[in-house]
């Protein structure tokens, strides 16, 4: 049973940085329901690395999303595999902590504005460049997380990068809603702390990890598979009625701050 009515349909992935990537779960769950899946990768080494994990016939090419003029050869590849574009998965983010963690009113301004032009407005790009593909009813899907009115220092300036792109969401939804089509999604994901290799990447994360993972209702972190299953639930036609939404998956973490075991934890 095709339940979430996504076979046959064409979805772009982005993201897949290897088998621990929330991408590669989403585009696994894709593959099993029956959807074509078309792979953009930051650069050909990349895309090579992860060849084995993709398969050797899965579509995929390089596009650095910090450089606008590798969009049209991005697009014109995407036509080149179908006129129609159901779905677009942007899962994408960069901060450069080179430098290590800094008190955020010392933040370079190159490497916010870096951030920010990755993270939050390669997503927009990306729907300028894939627009005359949109189907009428198309899914666009990003990673967000899920709070960012808590001033997690670990997280540093990432966190109003997020809080970018979950207005940008918004805004992004009622543009193509306006010019494309009333039928056209953007929603995000907005999940908890993951066990992924681009978080291994932040300093102090697994100490924030293991918090969250008290701060759960059930006491076991958020799974890449469960913010995974909730993006390919957004992308499908299933949520045709959720439009320019930040859906938070955090097993319940921010509601469970007074737990007893972190107000009394054990000695």
């Amino acid at each position: 049973m095709d339940f979430l009515k996504l076979e046959g349909k064409w979805v772009l992935v982005t993201g897949v940085a290897n088998r621990r990537s929330i991408a590669w779960h989403v585009a696994q769950g894709l593959r099993e329901a029956g959807a074509r899946v078309l792979f953009l990768f930051r650069d050909r080494e990349l895309l090579e690395r992860n060849r084995p994990l993709i398969g050797e016939e899965a579509p995929a090419f390089p596009c650095d999303l910090e450089k606008p003029g590798e969009l049209a050869p991005m697009a014109k590849w995407v036509a080149s595999h179908t006129p129609t574009l159901h779905g677009l998965l942007h899962s994408v983010a960069f901060a450069n902590y080179s430098r290590g963690l800094l008190p955020f009113h010392q933040i370079p301004r190159e490497d916010f504005l870096q951030a920010m032009d990755i993270s939050c407005l390669s997503l927009p790009r990306l729907c300028q460049a894939l627009a005359p593909l949109l189907a009428p009813d198309a899914s666009v899907v990003t990673m967000s997380i899920s709070s960012t009115r808590m001033a997690a220092e670990s997280y540093g300036y990432m966190g109003p990068v997020k809080a970018a792109l979950d207005s940008t969401v918004v805004f992004l939804a009622k543009s193509l809603s306006a010019s494309l089509s009333p039928d056209i999604r953007v929603n995000a994901v907005g999940a908890a702390p993951l066990k992924t290799s681009a978080s291994a990447g932040i300093p102090g994360y697994v100490d924030a990890y293991l918090f969250a993972e008290k701060a759960t209702m059930r006491h076991r972190a958020l799974e890449t598979r469960e913010a995974a299953d909730t993006a390919l639930f957004l992308l499908s036609p299933r949520a045709s009625g959720i439009n320019a939404q930040t859906l938070v998956v955090d097993a319940g973490m921010g509601a469970n701050f007074f737990d007893h075991s972190i107000l009394h934890p054990e000695p």
